[in-house]
């Protein structure tokens, strides 16, 4: 039988999603649940494996792991692209990687809440009322205010047409900007440094990887309004966390919505887990309960797909 690891199912929820025991007789299955303690403890844990079904980004595929894993022949991961997956050693070694379809709605969902969040003080509110208190902050309004958009792409789009909906004035920068897509939903296209300056609330909507690696710096955020909220519920790289940190300590600016970092599992000593004015969720941008139907069963469909010879949704 075929041995296959289903990495990282944080919420022990894989086999709500799909029936593993009708395919027992076919393959064997072991779950993770916990993140590996570092790529070594990877190494020893998957070395007899020949498929990995992975969520996300969650578990680095990198050259090294595979090249360690000797009897890995298919990477199946959630979504149809996943930058932690080093897609040339995969060629190299012949191993085929596949992926499955992504609803990507959740995010500019998510994006917003931590948008309102931060402008009616939800974290401190919350926490108050259940110390019994009443009415201690004072939040803000959205309408005339000014939403930059660093991306605007397929997330991007929807969080502008939400902030028109607020009645926002809405701004973009990325490198590769399209001025038609600004014109079409009224978006004003902006340089970097412009976005940065003007913006009352800043999200981040760009991929991750080397181009917009620390894109926001202690540099970006002094330029920032000391009113201003960040918002990146895109890669955590793509803002210095450290810089944030600092940022956010000596109030450069207001407050920051995050839901992705630097190392995940954020560490639970990081400083950002004490900041009051940072508002933090655990990547759960992409982690509904639709999402993880398709994951599933695409995965597992994807499987079948490459035992039989006739891989489906190819990452090249």
């Amino acid at each position: 039988m075929l041995k296959v690891a289903i990495l990282d199912d944080y919420q022990n929820v894989a086999q709500q999603f799909v029936d593993l025991e009708k395919l027992s007789g076919k393959y064997e299955f072991k779950i993770f649940r916990e993140p590996f303690i570092d790529e070594a403890d990877a190494i020893e844990q998957l070395a007899d494996f020949e498929a990995l079904l992975i969520m996300r980004e969650r578990t680095p595929i990198t050259k090294n792991l595979i090249d360690n894993l000797n009897d890995l022949k298919f990477v199946i991961t959630s979504g149809l692209r996943n930058k932690s997956i080093d897609l040339e050693a995969t060629k190299k070694r012949k191993i085929i990687v596949c992926g499955t379809d992504i609803n990507i709605n959740p995010t500019p969902e998510l994006t917003w809440a931590l948008i309102l969040g931060l402008a009616r003080n939800f974290k401190e509110e919350i926490d108050n009322m259940y110390q019994g208190y009443w009415q201690t902050t004072i939040g803000f309004e959205l309408k005339g205010k000014i939403l930059g958009l660093i991306g605007l792409g397929r997330v991007g789009t929807e969080v502008a047409k939400i902030g028109k909906a607020f009645g926002m004035q809405v701004m973009a920068w990325s490198e590769n900007l399209s001025l038609d897509k600004c014109k079409e939903l009224d978006v004003l296209p902006s340089s970097k440094d412009d976005l940065i300056i003007n913006s009352d609330v800043l999200s981040i909507h760009v991929q991750g990887g080397e181009r917009y690696k620390d894109c926001i710096t202690l540099k970006e955020l002094d330029k920032m309004k000391k009113t201003s909220f960040l918002i990146n519920t895109s890669r955590g790289p793509i803002v210095n966390e450290d810089d944030l940190i600092i940022a956010l300590s000596t109030n450069v600016i207001a407050g920051a919505g995050i839901d992705v970092y630097d190392k995940e599992p954020l560490p639970e000593n990081n400083k950002l887990r004490f900041l009051p004015n940072a508002l933090l969720t655990p990547h759960i941008g992409y982690v509904t309960a639709e999402n993880y139907s398709i994951f599933y069963n695409q995965m597992i469909e994807g499987l079948e797909a490459c035992v039989n010879g006739k891989p489906i949704r190819v990452l090249e």
